[in-house]
């Protein structure tokens, strides 16, 4: 008997390899000019690895930021980790892709969501007013830019074949 191709299955894996490439990248060339990355990821989510005290505070998701102070970036098959500094105290998360649910470079204004819990992802840009990564505090949120540029929602619902 011949399975269908899971192709919903397909995608999100192609698409947690662009997040594991472009932190890799980073990982290894660093970000440059205004480059920086959005990463929210869901903090109770299997083999996260974050403070008790974020736990708490991010009972559900968390959103980093990678612009200018993360050290030991490292990239790993499942999961990447990084020592990031919270008032003022340097902490190492370790995160596996798995657990990403949001990953975007505002930048170059592109972005992907995903719903960790097995149903659809979308490719995203932001638009400068409504971002799918307000959870991040003030403390880490860059300065809005004076150009305002408008985005384009890309749904892979379209291709989808629904039974």
């Amino acid at each position: 008997m011949v399975s269908e191709i899971n192709y919903n299955q397909l995608v999100e894996r192609a698409l947690l390899n662009v997040v594991r490439d472009s932190i890799n990248h980073a990982a290894k060339h660093g970000l440059s000019g205004q480059q920086h990355f959005y990463v929210t990821f869901k903090t109770h989510a299997p083999n996260v690895s974050i403070p008790s005290h974020l736990k708490e505070r991010y009972e559900d998701e968390m959103t980093i930021v990678l612009q200018h102070q993360y050290w030991d970036l490292i990239v790993e098959d499942d999961f990447f980790s990084l020592g990031l500094s919270f008032n003022h105290r340097r902490e190492t998360l370790v995160i596996p892709f798995d657990a990403i649910s949001a990953f975007a470079d505002p930048s170059v204004q592109f972005g992907l969501q995903f719903n960790i819990d097995g149903g659809e992802n979308s490719a995203v840009t932001e638009d400068g007013d409504t971002s799918p990564f307000d959870q991040a505090s003030d403390e880490e949120k860059p300065a809005k830019k004076e150009e305002h540029k408008a985005g384009e929602v890309i749904a892979l619902d379209a291709f989808r074949n629904n039974k």
